[in-house]
């Protein structure tokens, strides 16, 4: 009986040893218990990996593809830095596994997140009749939940204004196709909200100025190409005929 249960426990023993020579991954910032490391956008982030047998070679991928590393910096413990952290490293997942097994790796990913531009106030000038069209950046992360316009301190009315609005999660659109001083003249808000952090806004001081003329400029220069092409024509003709009186 004893011989039987033999091999079972030398298999119980070696599983438990095969588990505790596994690799993990610590960070600066910490990794949370989803394994997803949270780092505002131009900010750094350390990678260090370890393993429990100091001779073992590490390798790192960012997203399937192997990082480059210095000889010194594979074996036992290997380090990753990401400085600075930009929009493209959202979602990414850096994993470290053992040179010999690839089946004893830890991953993390990067959450990075990131605020709109900064902006002040922007003054804009318009023609009446002309398009008016104001931009209000709101491509953040975490996404905003709601983007809201007012005018002189009250929410815009799109259909008696004659306003029409976009957002394409990047920017929000506030476009007027014929502008009037009396509907579309003064003080703008766009408004980001969410509740993950400080709302974002963004304010526009819109002037409206009278219609200039505008001079119809390429009827102008085809009827100058006309007058010069006459000339020329009449001055070949005269010249033609003075040379005919000369002979």
């Amino acid at each position: 009986m004893k011989l039987m249960f033999r091999p079972l426990l030398f298999h119980f023993l070696l599983l438990c040893a095969t588990q505790t020579f596994g690799v993990n991954i610590q960070s600066v910032p910490e990794v949370n218990s989803e394994g997803v490391i949270q780092i505002e956008l131009e900010n750094n982030v350390s990678l260090v990996c370890h393993e429990a047998q100091v001779d073992e070679e590490l390798v790192w991928l960012r997203n399937g593809a192997v990082v480059s590393l210095t000889e010194e910096n594979k074996k036992g413990q290997s380090s990753v830095c990401v400085s600075p952290v930009i929009y493209e490293d959202d979602g990414a997942i850096f994993t470290c596994h053992l040179g010999k097994n690839a089946t004893v790796t830890a991953s993390v990913t990067l959450y990075v997140t990131y605020q709109p531009q900064p902006s002040g106030l922007e003054d804009v000038a318009v023609e009446e009749e002309a398009e008016l069209v104001l931009w209000c950046d709101v491509w953040a992360n975490p996404p905003f939940s709601a983007v809201s316009w007012t005018l002189n301190g009250s929410a815009v009315d799109l259909v008696a204004s004659g306003f029409s609005l976009t957002n394409d999660g990047f920017t929000s659109k506030l476009t007027a196709n014929y502008v009037e001083k009396s509907l579309h003249e003064g003080t703008y808000h766009c408004t980001a909200k969410s509740p993950a952090r400080v709302d974002y806004s963004k304010e526009f001081s819109v002037t409206v100025t009278g219609k200039t003329m505008k001079f119809p400029l390429m009827p102008i220069i085809a009827g100058i190409v006309v007058v010069c092409l006459t000339t020329l024509f009449a001055i070949l003709s005269r010249w033609n005929r003075i040379t005919k009186c000369c002979k």
